[in-house]
């Protein structure tokens, strides 16, 4: 079968080829897969940043974006042939820790979980990948090719369940306003999050041109290209989904009393700026803000993600996939393009 492969570590060493059937060992539940999600985090690990293979091979395959059709399922596991599925990227350290322990292994506790096409774990930017049947969710075939959106939008899910986890510390928390940085598909999903909540929505994105103003307009929200148009506004609930350091430190600085800041884009490190952190701090505790940081997500964050997902207007979660690239030519998926959002590796449907 073909797979997408990295060694890790190297830039530019990623490549299409061929790989053994995966073996009955990785789980029950062999998939066939149709579609693969390309994000940042891959663009990352195929420039030599991050990643890690599993122990037994030199090269990992690549992808954890996944929307795939179910071959070969036991018997009683809760899935059957035809079943199409998404397949939870974290998989629990084999200690576990107390987190994992309690199956919250997206806030794994000492780091030795394992993440599919990320770290020591194979992904799903294979032809056929085996899932173990807890680690598999089972998605709406009326979703169509938006389901491979799953991934990403749990992401977006568990950032709003700590958000209101977090503002539950105040009894009258009831947010009205919120601000996206960036309109990516992370933003653009928090908007949709946030379009289900009634909240008033601001996004700020540089892209003048392209669906993405358009899209932001259908969930009833304001687009802004810059944060001069914002005005001197603050906001109940500010999600930064850029990891760009100027954006992230205009999210912080435009919480409201008592609001909160999601931060859930990944920065690379080095990146300076001149920023009063004294200020920061003082506006933080006089108006008890709360900034937190948040990755990965958990079986119920999946779930949840199916549930707005099903939500949103077909035609609005479907525009979201602005190209489509078959598996013979998966290098041009991750080569960005002006007006990408998202971009998926189609393998068969």
């Amino acid at each position: 079968m073909r797979v997408i492969t990295v060694e890790p570590g190297q830039a530019h060493s990623a490549r299409l080829e061929d790989w053994p059937e995966p073996p009955a060992s990785d789980g029950g539940l062999l998939v066939r897969a149709l579609a693969l999600g390309v994000c940042g985090t891959d663009r990352d690990i195929l420039e030599g940043h991050y990643g890690s293979a599993p122990a037994s091979s030199p090269r990992l395959i690549l992808g954890h974006e996944s929307l795939g059709i179910v071959e070969e399922a036991p018997a009683g596991c809760g899935f059957v042939a035809g079943d199409r599925v998404v397949g939870i990227v974290r998989h629990p350290d084999p200690l576990p820790c107390p987190a994992c322990a309690a199956g919250a292994w997206d806030m794994c506790r000492n780091g030795l979980y394992t993440e599919h096409g990320i770290k020591e774990r194979h992904g799903f930017g294979a032809e056929r990948y085996r899932l173990a049947p807890e680690f598999a969710v089972k998605v709406d075939p009326a979703l169509g090719l938006a389901a491979v959106l799953t991934e990403p939008a749990s992401i977006v899910a568990k950032a709003w369940d700590h958000v209101e986890r977090i503002g539950r510390r105040a009894p009258a928390f009831a947010p009205r306003t919120l601000l996206v940085t960036g309109a990516g598909p992370i933003g653009l999903l928090a908007a949709m999050f946030g379009h289900q909540r009634d909240l008033d929505i601001h996004v700020l994105d540089r892209h003048q041109d392209g669906p993405k103003p358009a899209l932001v307009r259908a969930l009833g929200g304001t687009y802004h290209t810059a944060p001069d148009s914002l005005g001197g506004a603050a906001f109940d609930v500010v999600m930064e989904c850029t990891a760009a350091t100027p954006l992230i430190v205009e999210a912080v600085t435009r919480c409201a009393p008592a609001g909160i800041v999601c931060l859930l884009g990944v920065s690379s490190p080095g990146a300076r700026t001149d920023f009063d952190i004294g200020g920061f701090n003082r506006t933080l505790v006089l108006n008890n803000a709360v900034v937190f940081g948040t990755v990965n997500a958990n079986r119920r964050h999946y779930e949840d993600a199916l549930v707005a997902l099903a939500r949103a207007e077909r035609s609005w979660r479907e525009a979201l996939i602005t190209r489509r690239v078959p598996l013979a030519h998966w290098a041009e998926a991750f080569a960005p393009r002006p007006d990408d959002i998202k971009v998926v590796v189609e393998f068969s449907l």
